[in-house]
């Protein structure tokens, strides 16, 4: 079978760190054909729009897609994230963030987080003269549905013993109430999971001081961004976090941290992230033996030597030389 995959390096590190996972997937003895598409911040520099309806119809037509990183500035009038803006019109409605410690044994958390509404809902206004701004949380019972459901046959399939649902329900009563209210319902579905619920402050303070506890957390759009962010601290940072976007007929996978222009042309940022989306890619097609594969090298060969953001010395590129040198 030849998998199509589009290939969306972006902007910054995004350009350096997705080959590299291309490379790696090069050397399995899988048939892929890569299709190469623009989007991002130069590509808007350069068309006027940071996501060509040519690129988006190209994602449409592929088996999946990996991503690498984009620039949004903040400051430039109808500029939308192009991330957000996959997600949206492909509706891929889960984020999934693995967060997973290559040396300390313990830690092993996925976040499902809806990727849709909420606050990244995108619809802000300006009242009073401009003098105040209203951005509108968006929850809807659907897709709080789709989500928790999601979340419960995730850990189903990957033997996960607990879900934790993390909302605000005590304060945003209507909004994280749906989300909390339809958790609960969906959660006597499932006796053979264990499931439980957590304040969004609790939980910030709870992922640092005892990581260990938690296994699947379901949990809002905004809230799932910033806990898995922080999460990232635990096991070497943004560089070590892969994510994959699902939905119905699509799925993007791309590296958690941003286009980190600070280092970008440095040749030293850290491909795990990005070989990692790769090998959730893999794990999405079917592949899973050769998703196994890239995990264990990538364990083994971080025992060795490592990116500067880990304390070691290795290129980007020489980092990868070893992952594929152990597969």
């Amino acid at each position: 079978m030849t998998y199509k995959i589009c290939i969306l390096p972006g902007d910054g590190i995004g350009k350096e760190v997705v080959p590299e996972a291309v490379r790696v997937l090069k050397k399995l003895p899988l048939d892929f054909k890569f299709f190469y598409a623009e989007a991002g911040y130069d590509c808007f520099q350069k068309t006027k729009t940071a996501l060509p309806d040519k690129t988006l119809s190209l994602v449409k037509k592929c088996d999946a897609t990996l991503f690498g990183a984009v620039t949004t500035p903040p400051n430039i009038k109808n500029y939308k994230s192009v991330i957000v803006n996959l997600r949206k019109k492909l509706d891929l409605f889960v984020n999934l963030r693995p967060v997973k410690s290559y040396s300390r044994k313990k830690i092993d958390l996925v976040f499902i987080r809806e990727n849709t509404e909420g606050l990244y809902s995108g619809i802000e206004r300006y009242e009073d003269n401009k003098n105040t701004a209203i951005t509108e949380r968006i929850i809807t019972r659907s897709g709080c549905e789709r989500l928790i459901k999601f979340a419960f046959e995730y850990a189903a399939k990957n033997n996960r013993k607990k879900i934790t649902i993390v909302h605000k329900a005590n304060i945003l009563r209507k909004s994280c109430g749906m989300f909390r209210k339809t958790g609960m319902e969906i959660s006597k579905k499932h006796k053979d999971i264990r499931f439980d619920e957590m304040l969004v402050d609790a939980m910030a303070m709870r992922l640092v001081k005892d990581p260990e506890h938690f296994d699947v957390i379901a949990t809002t759009n905004f809230f799932g961004d910033i806990l898995s962010d922080e999460a990232s601290a635990l096991v070497g940072g943004l560089g070590m976090i892969p994510s994959a976007n699902i939905g119905k007929k699509n799925a993007i996978f791309e590296p958690v941290h941003g286009s980190a222009p600070d280092i970008a042309g440095k040749k030293i940022a850290n491909p795990c992230a990005a070989i990692l989306s790769a090998q959730m890619m893999l794990d999405f097609l079917g592949e899973n033996r050769y998703a196994d594969m890239i995990d264990d090298a990538v364990k083994n060969a971080l025992k060795k030597n490592s990116t500067k953001d880990l304390g070691g010395n290795l290129s980007t590129k020489e980092f990868t030389d070893r992952v594929i040198g152990l597969m």
